[in-house]
């Protein structure tokens, strides 16, 4: 119960920022733009595909290709999103406040988590809106938009925890979003290397998150993508709560 207080309480503080305002309208105003060229080319492309057997529908050329883009983006704001959560406390001096409180650093931990994954919500309602509009003038594979779905909001469920671990372990803000930004990115390109050369490795394919995604993307719903992301996420929230138990035992 406390976490969610905790999660109301750090929601509100972030809509009283102009942070998540900007980033909203930003990131609406950029997909919007994505999402308005891919119907343009799915358009451009429509009557070369009516004479294909099994060819691509609009879910495949517009929807998907909307969600890549919008994962690509919150690798990118993500990390502005959670690198104040914990290290601010730090930078503050305020830190030791928050060891004192009589909540558990478990709670601390997961309502700031689900704080920003409310926020990420938002944008995710605002993503889904935009292939849901195309319902008014025509079909979608209703099974693959909402693996879509599925597989950005896990996606935002493993940013969130990485970005709240590298801020746990972080003195400055700054530094927590950069270290965000460094480990986001090479997990994403972990694989490139591999399958670039011809070599690719089973061991990296697993540990990159563009790999599960794009299965995800495709409408491949299985058990090891979705388990990837639970333990990727509980991994990581995990450590934050392991971190800052550690710090109130010192302070």
């Amino acid at each position: 119960m406390n976490s969610f207080i905790i999660a109301g309480r750090e929601l509100r503080n972030l809509f009283l920022s102009p942070l998540a305002w900007t980033i909203l309208g930003v990131t609406q105003l950029i997909l919007a733009y994505m999402f308005l060229t891919q119907i343009d080319y799915y358009l451009t492309i429509q009557a070369k595909l009516v004479g294909i057997p099994n060819a691509p529908g609009v879910t495949d050329l517009v929807v998907a290709p909307l969600f890549g883009n919008a994962a690509v983006i919150l690798l990118l704001i993500t990390p502005l999103l959670t690198m104040r959560f914990i290290s601010d406390e730090r930078r503050n001096k305020t830190i030791s406040l928050l060891f004192s409180a009589p909540i558990s650093i478990s709670e601390i931990v997961l309502g700031k988590f689900l704080a920003i994954f409310a926020f990420l919500l938002i944008i995710l309602l605002s993503i889904a809106l935009m292939p849901l509009s195309l319902l008014t003038v025509g079909d979608l594979d209703l099974g693959k938009f909402f693996a879509c779905l599925l597989a950005l909001a896990l996606l935002m469920a493993a940013f969130n925890a990485l970005g709240l671990y590298m801020s746990a372990i972080a003195t400055q803000p700054t530094v927590a979003a950069v270290s965000s930004f460094g480990a986001l990115l090479f997990l994403w390109i972990i694989d490139w290397a591999g399958s670039n050369s011809g070599n690719s490795s089973a061991l990296l394919d697993y540990i990159s998150i563009m790999r599960h995604f794009e299965n995800l993307l495709r409408g491949l719903v299985n058990t090891t993508d979705v388990a990837y992301f639970v333990l990727f996420t509980a991994g990581f929230l995990i450590l934050s709560i392991r971190r800052l138990d550690n710090d109130r035992l010192q302070s």
